[in-house]
């Protein structure tokens, strides 16, 4: 997740132009993503996501990055939680309504790659909320936006976590890698 150094995941209204994104970060990107069997979304980050990606694959402007992003969305088993979506029609995905604990329970169990919350600020609070969050890999850019959606609210109780990596990019974003110490 990107973060800004006071804390926020978007803008007020969602805005991500304050993300220091370059060729540095999308090389940083691409190894988070490589260590994913499952991305995790909320119904939001989902509902953009599902919109915007799919049409790449027929965009003769985008980009060789972009392509290869699409087809790995196209192909990887995609996990929605959402309590008020219907249902869900993209390529391979699931959608978890209830009983998220046991469902998380269930799928950290299977064999493969890491789950991942991609963006989904509502769906990591809820998640810190359950205790369900390993580790945190996040992008901390260095700009203060005064307000937004904050990555960490309603914290009740102290969480020790232990850092695992921290890369320094030449623009200035520090790549944070963090596991609660619970998961040691």
């Amino acid at each position: 997740m990107h973060i800004s150094l006071d804390g926020f995941a978007a803008g007020p209204n969602g805005e991500l132009d304050w993300i220091s994104y370059d060729e540095e970060l999308k090389k940083y990107a691409e190894g988070i993503v490589s260590t994913v069997g499952s991305p995790l979304y909320g119904r939001v980050t989902y509902q953009l996501m599902e919109s915007y990606w799919p049409t790449v694959l027929n965009n003769p402007a985008a980009t060789q990055h972009e392509i290869a992003h699409a087809r790995w969305l196209e192909n990887v088993e995609k996990i929605v939680f959402s309590k008020s979506l219907a249902k869900v029609e993209w390529n391979n995905t699931r959608l978890i309504k209830d009983s998220i604990v046991e469902e998380v329970s269930k799928l950290k169990q299977q064999p493969g790659k890491d789950l991942v919350i991609f963006g989904s600020p509502g769906l990591a609070h809820s998640f810190m909320e359950l205790d369900l969050i390993d580790e945190y890999q996040l992008t901390l850019n260095p700009v203060l936006l005064g307000s937004g959606i904050p990555i960490f609210r309603k914290i009740e109780s102290r969480s020790d976590l232990r850092l695992l990596e921290a890369k320094i990019l030449n623009s200035g974003v520090v790549g944070l890698h963090y596991e609660t110490k619970r998961s040691q």
